[in-house]
């Protein structure tokens, strides 16, 4: 898989070794936790849970695929997914 093509077509994550990371600012903390509670129901679909970091209307989310030891096309999938979420609750890159 070619990780960097990949992160071409989602410029607000980055990559840190074998996982991606990006950092949404929700325009505040009830709007925060609607864009988490939104993220969850998707993670689930997918069956693919991200690590979210909630610090007051900042969320910090890492994906990996753990039981594959590195990333997969399932992490692109889901920060897509993320990033349409946030920006359906005004958020921006933090």
């Amino acid at each position: 898989m070619d990780v960097e093509s990949k992160l071409n077509d989602l410029p607000r994550w980055r990559r840190e070794g074998e996982e991606i990371k990006r950092t949404v600012t929700a325009p505040d903390f009830p709007t925060a936790i609607r864009i988490v509670d939104e993220i969850a129901v998707r993670a689930e679909e997918l069956n693919h849970h991200p690590d979210i970091d909630i610090r007051w209307r900042d969320l910090h989310l890492t994906l990996t695929t753990h039981d594959q030891g590195g990333l997969t096309d399932l992490d692109f999938t889901l920060a897509a997914a993320i990033d349409d979420i946030a920006a359906k609750h005004g958020a921006e890159a933090g």
